[in-house]
């Protein structure tokens, strides 16, 4: 688990908006590592966890896209039944919100999850990182 940073990519909710940021990030060698999408009054806001900060930052701002970044926690888990739970009930414990989650997986590779959580330093703590 690693604490991280994620950027959060202001669109239009049109086809095309989504295709056209990740070719962005290729172009730039950016490995996008985790996504969540979601709409809000006809802009969509993309969360983005990639493996190159300093490069994804500078081809947003040539692209001249909208965004901004958050602090949130990187965890890599194990599959299996509970996980998500026992991190839930970790953090509960220790009165620490999760104001959202998201992740990606791949075959025969721990899951990332991404936490935004109220207080990542004590989560971090709690977490073990």
């Amino acid at each position: 688990m690693a604490k991280a940073t994620q950027f959060c990519v202001g669109l239009e909710n049109k086809p095309g908006k989504l295709a056209r940021l990740c070719a962005t990030l290729r172009e730039a060698g950016v490995k996008i590592e985790a996504l969540f999408v979601s709409d809000d009054e006809g802009c969509t806001w993309v969360n983005l966890l990639v493996d190159g900060n300093e490069a994804a930052e500078k081809a947003l701002k040539a692209a001249d896209y909208h965004f901004f970044t958050e602090q949130v926690l990187k965890v890599l888990a194990a599959d299996g039944p509970g996980r998500l739970e026992q991190i839930a009930a970790s953090l509960a414990e220790a009165d620490v919100n999760i104001n959202y989650v998201y992740g990606s997986c791949s075959e025969n590779a721990p899951f990332t999850l991404v936490l935004h959580v109220s207080d990542r330093d004590k989560a971090a703590e709690v977490l073990g990182a």
